[in-house]
Order: C-alpha cells, then structure tokens, then sequence
C-alpha cells in the first residue's frame, strides 16, 4: 500500500480524501453535464493521450476529407463488435484493469526518471492519458459501476490530471507565442528593401536640385523630399515585438515554474497517494453495479455509448457553425469567454465520445471524432494563446510599442481561433455538392 492512502485500498466506497473536483458546466441547451470533470481534462488538457501514439499535432489539412460521400456527420457511429459473447462487467473490467495498469506503470516510470526532465514529463503524459480514460469511462458507463465510489475517483483523477497539466501546457503556450511573434515580424521580399526607397529618394533630391539649379524661377521642394508623415506599422510592430516576447518569456516561465512546483507538491501529497490507492483497487477489482454481471455486453454498452454521441451531437448544433462555415468571417476575432465556451464544451464531449467507442470496439478508429478533436485542441491552444497575449498587454506602465505587438499577437491567435472553427465545421459538416452552371 502507498504511504498515505491508509485504508484506502481495503475499502473501494470509502472517498478517496480532498475537496471534490470540478464540475461539470452545460454551456449550451444539450451539453452534458459534468463532461468537464469526465474528461479530467485540466484548465490545459493538451494534446497527448487523446488519439494515440500514431497522431499528429493538428494541422488545417483535414478540409479535403470532409464529408467527400455526402454522409450524415452527426449520425451515430456503427457499433460492429463482437459483444454477444461476453457480459457487460467482463468488458468493463477487462479495459479498467488496462487503464488503472497503465496508470501505475507511467507512476513507477515518473518516480525513476529522476533528474530526467523529458523522461519525467513523457511519464506524466502518459499518466495523464490513463487517467483521463479511466474517468471518462467511469463518467459513460456510469449506470454500470457503484456511482457514488466513481464519482469520488473522477474527481480526485480531475485534480490529479489538472494539475500535471500546467506545466506542459505553460511551456507549449510559450513556444507558440515566440513563433507567432517571429512570424509576425519576418520580413519577407515581399515587403521591399527600406534601403532601396531611400536610395531611390536621395537620387530624386539630387535629380531635383539639377533641374531646378537650371530654371530662372524661384526653387520648389519637390514631393520626394518633402519628409514623410504616413505611419509605419512595420516598424511599431518590430521595435515593440522584442520586449513584448521579453515580457511573455518572463510571465509564463514563472507560470512554469509554479506549475511544476505545484505539480511535485501534488505528486507528493496524501491526496495523491490515496488517488494512487484507490486505482490500485482498480487495477484489479472494478467495482461495478450487480447489474453488469446480469447484462450481455451487446445489450448494456451500446446504449450508453450512443447517449454520449448524441450529447455531442446535441452540443454541436448549438454551435454556430453556419456562420463558422464562411472563411474570413471575423465571428471570433471578439475575446469573448462566453463564445469560446460551447466550443470547449464540444472538444469535453469529442473525447467522451471517443473513448466510448473506444473501449467497446478498440480496433476501430474513428476518424471524424479524430480530426474533429484535433481541430478542437487547435481551437483551445489558440484561445489560450489569445488571453495570455490579452492578459500581458494589461501590465501597467508599459510602452506603446509593446502592447501594440501583443495587441496584433493577440489578433494573430484569435484569426487562428476562427481558422479552428473553419475547420471543425467542414469536417462535422458534409460537404454540398457543387453547383452546375
């Protein structure tokens, strides 16, 4: 038994210790509540765990495999496994005792990583990706397993996975901020030599002081010489960009380093160890209702496999997405917390959904959950990206030029927040034939 979690292990009812997690929250008519706290997700779930070994961060290419044969999006997927053979408990028990094994192994693997900082943080990615699969199942199958012992676990693993989350989401929020900010500021051929219209306004001074030495009338400033009022946005954004990246290094380095102080703190508690217990139970007793030992398979998992995907869908509809559907429609460039929220609402939803499937058909992949999910996590990273632009451009006394830069950094994240929408609405969304004519 682990130190700390004393009495834990003997008693899969009793809670595990620490204040309840976080709630879930229907941000739209359909959501389902406590999705949030399902999914474990953390204020920065990230992107590792939610598809597999074999995905890819997202990238705006998934258009040209959008609804190709016309097919419903929203229709529920087609459940083709093999469950008549086996009793609902058997599977459910049989991918728990997987997930809470993987949790245990990723724990061992984070301990003996020692001053291994990508080992350790590989270890809690993986952690974090069992946890999340252990509480979305517990959330799905919910009428199944004793309610009240896997409502206590979902939340201390929602606490749990929150907190290791911060760290690795401070870090990437940095890296795709200083890239913008560096984009943002290359200057491409396109733009022109500066050097070359000033040469080419010193020789028409030059040009201009022979003609009018020659004339017998009085000498005219011609237009080239006369000094140039036009503002120069160029310049503005490239004198504030440097310290605006100075700033932006210097406020989420120091958000990293309390996250993985906060994040030790949390994997040495009692709190944890007793979470660390009560998977251990897991690991090789599910509790489960009396009820799943007396269903088939085929007759209790789908049903509730179903009810997840209409929730999203249900969440998806309350969507904007007619408006999504147009390129360059400014609908996201407002930093709105309450727009951004259904959205996130959705992405919970996306990943219930998946690991629903998951777990009663493991050898079918979904595609469209996939590609939907990764454009949702786009979505997230860009929001995110936004307010942490947003929230250093309010540090008092700073120079002009700098929230300026941070100002068309935090547009720069809100276009890709509308790209992201553009996105999921052509992969739900079938695609219309073309017109003739």
């Amino acid at each position: 038994m682990t130190p700390g979690g004393a009495g834990v292990a003997q008693r899969h009812d009793q809670p595990t210790g620490g204040p309840a997690g976080r709630t879930g929250i229907g941000y739209e008519p359909g959501g389902a509540p406590g999705a949030r706290s399902a999914v474990v997700d953390g204020p920065y779930g990230g992107n590792d765990g939610m598809y597999g070994p074999d995905d890819a961060p997202y990238a705006p290419m998934m258009a040209s495999r959008s609804g190709d044969d016309g097919t419903d999006r929203g229709a529920a997927p087609d459940i083709g496994a093999d469950l008549a053979s086996h009793m609902a408990d058997e599977v459910l028990a049989d991918y728990l005792h997987q997930q809470s094994a993987d949790f245990l192994r990723s724990l061992r693997l984070h301990r003996e990583s020692g001053s291994d900082a990508e080992g350790a943080g590989e270890a809690a990615r993986q952690l974090r990706r069992a946890a999340r699969r252990i509480s979305a199942t517990l959330h799905t199958f919910r009428p199944l397993t004793e309610e009240a012992w896997a409502d206590q676990l979902r939340s201390e693993l929602g606490w749990l996975s929150g907190t290791l989350a911060r760290e690795q989401a401070c870090a990437a929020r940095r890296e795709r901020l200083m890239a913008a900010l560096q984009r943002l500021t290359g200057r491409g051929p396109e733009r022109g030599d500066r050097g070359d219209r000033t040469g080419r306004g010193e020789r028409g001074k030059r040009g201009d002081r022979t003609t009018t030495g020659s004339s017998t009338g009085p000498a005219t400033p011609s237009a080239s010489s006369a000094p140039s009022t036009d503002p120069d946005p160029d310049g503005a954004l490239s004198a504030g960009a440097a310290r605006a990246g100075a700033l932006l290094d210097r406020q989420l380095t120091l958000a990293r380093t309390r996250a993985h102080s906060a994040a030790l703190q949390a994997l040495g508690s009692s709190r944890f160890h007793a979470v660390a217990d009560s998977v251990a139970v897991l690991a090789s007793e599910a509790p489960l209702a009396r009820t799943a030992a007396e269903l088939p398979a085929d007759e209790a998992l789908p049903p509730l496999v179903e009810q997840a995907h209409r929730r999203l869908t249900e969440a998806v509809a309350a969507l904007p997405l007619s408006r999504a559907g147009y390129p360059y429609n400014a609908a996201a460039l407002a930093a709105d917390q309450r727009q951004d929220a259904p959205w996130h609402q959705v992405r919970m939803l996306v990943r219930l959904s998946r690991y629903a499937r998951e777990l009663i058909a493991p050898e079918a992949g979904d595609l469209l959950l996939a590609e939907a999910g990764r454009a949702l996590e786009w979505h997230r990273d860009a929001a995110e990206a936004a307010a942490a632009a947003a929230a250093a451009a309010r540090t008092p006394r700073i120079a002009p030029a700098t929230a300026y830069a941070l100002g068309v950094l935090h547009a720069d994240q809100r276009h890709e927040v509308e790209a992201a929408r553009f996105a999921f609405g052509r992969v739900w969304l079938p695609r219309t034939p073309d017109r003739k004519g």
